[in-house]
């Protein structure tokens, strides 16, 4: 396994911190001040696409996707650590490049699934940046980790579907530039399990479409919001089926290993930016007569957050080479380990941070808090950490079951 950086990859890289600096960290500040003076939690501020304009003037668009017309044309591996830098800034940075969250998961099963008219309509606005969208998949009254348990109802009308359930976590959903929702419901409620679903593609204005309210998390609302969908027997065309009829599971599958990775690679930078934060801190403050750099425990966290950065870093470029080779079926194992370790690196790291930085570090002062509620949102979104260790358990006991060899050394 080789994961040195490619000529373009550094090339690429070099462009994307440059852009960092001099244009998304001195954002930051101008987009909390725009966010404020509008008064709205779902404003889309002007500085958002100020950036947008100068990432594409930069040939920083679409990295994500692995495709020479539309893409950058990187594999997952040589996107890794453009996606890990992006995470440095997760509210502005990943739009910034049209590489947000859940564009990005949108986009792919579009490309792979949608037809020309699909394509058309959807997948293009969204290459071009022009609007947003959203995936419904969790629902408010079932187990979601289990997406068997699914209940919201596709029913075949003749020439159109009728979609009639309650999602929520729709992610993106509250923004006035979310367009068009993909939703997973049952189509076959009498097929086995794996294909009783299927995905059809619901614009927002469909009459029976009501974003109920918005969700809260850890306090906040992020701009795109988590809201819950009231999807009241909404009609759509038969046109609007994603893929073939039962196929939604397969469907959320191929959506949701891609994006896990590009999630976990965003956790890693943000793991980094609140070490960087941790460091400078440690050496600018002094208690008890000496700087907090000198402090035996200070060291400790610091030197332990290096060492689970580089752990979860080397273990998510593992899993990209894997899909790279594989597909994501190939590095399923790997994709559920990154997910449970990610979000707790993040979460570790920035929870110290934010004990290093005192009550300064719970404040909106320094991005610390959205860090860590970041990382402990990544501990459900996308699947639990129970559900990612269940296989991973079940790798391993399949791997050394009942009939294999004795260890040799049993005492």
């Amino acid at each position: 396994m080789d994961f040195a950086y490619s000529a373009r990859v550094e090339e690429l890289r070099g462009r994307l911190l440059e852009f960092m600096d001099e244009h998304v960290y001195p954002a930051e500040p101008v987009y909390r001040e725009q966010m404020k003076t509008a008064g709205d939690p779902h404003h889309h501020p002007q500085v958002v696409e100020d950036l947008k304009a100068e990432a594409r003037s930069r040939g920083l668009w679409n990295l994500f996707l692995p495709d020479d017309e539309h893409g950058a044309g990187l594999s997952v591996l040589e996107y890794a650590p453009l996606a890990e830098i992006t995470g440095r800034s997760p509210h502005l940075a990943p739009e910034a490049l049209n590489c947000a969250a859940p564009d990005t998961g949108n986009m792919e099963i579009l490309h792979m699934f949608g037809t020309p008219e699909q394509k058309e309509r959807w997948l293009h606005p969204l290459l071009e940046g022009e609007i947003r969208s959203c995936f419904s998949m969790t629902e408010p009254d079932v187990a979601s980790s289990d997406a068997t348990n699914i209940r919201t109802r596709i029913e075949d009308a003749g020439d159109e579907w009728v979609v009639t359930g309650r999602k929520w976590f729709s992610s993106g959903a509250s923004s006035p530039r979310c367009k068009v929702s993909i939703v997973m419901g049952v189509t076959d409620p009498d097929a086995d399990p794996y294909h009783r679903q299927s995905m059809v593609l619901v614009p927002m204005d469909t009459p029976g479409v009501t974003v109920e309210r918005d969700l809260k998390v850890f306090g906040w609302i992020d701009r795109g919001g988590h809201p819950q969908i009231h999807f009241d027997g909404a009609r759509v065309p038969k046109a609007n089926l994603l893929g073939e009829r039962g196929g939604g599971f397969a469907i959320a599958q191929a959506r949701l290993g891609p994006g896990r990775i590009h999630h976990c690679m965003r956790a890693i930078g943000a793991a980094e930016r609140c070490l960087d934060l941790m460091v400078q801190r440690s050496q600018s403050r002094s208690t008890f007569g000496r700087p907090l750099s000198e402090q035996g425990v200070v060291r400790e966290w610091i030197a332990d957050a290096r060492i689970m950065i580089e752990q979860a870093r080397l273990l998510v470029l593992k899993t990209a080479w894997l899909i790279d080779r594989h597909g994501a079926k190939g590095a399923r194992i790997e994709i559920a380990a990154i997910k449970v370790v990610a979000p707790e690196v993040l979460t570790t790291v920035a929870d110290r941070a934010m004990q290093l930085f005192g009550a300064a570090g719970f404040t909106e002062d320094f991005p610390l808090a959205e860090m860590w509620a970041m990382g402990r949102w990544l501990h459900i979104a996308d699947g639990p950490d129970e559900v990612h260790r269940r296989s991973v358990a079940r790798s391993e006991l399949g791997r050394l079951g009942p009939g294999a060899n004795p260890d040799p050394y049993p005492f």
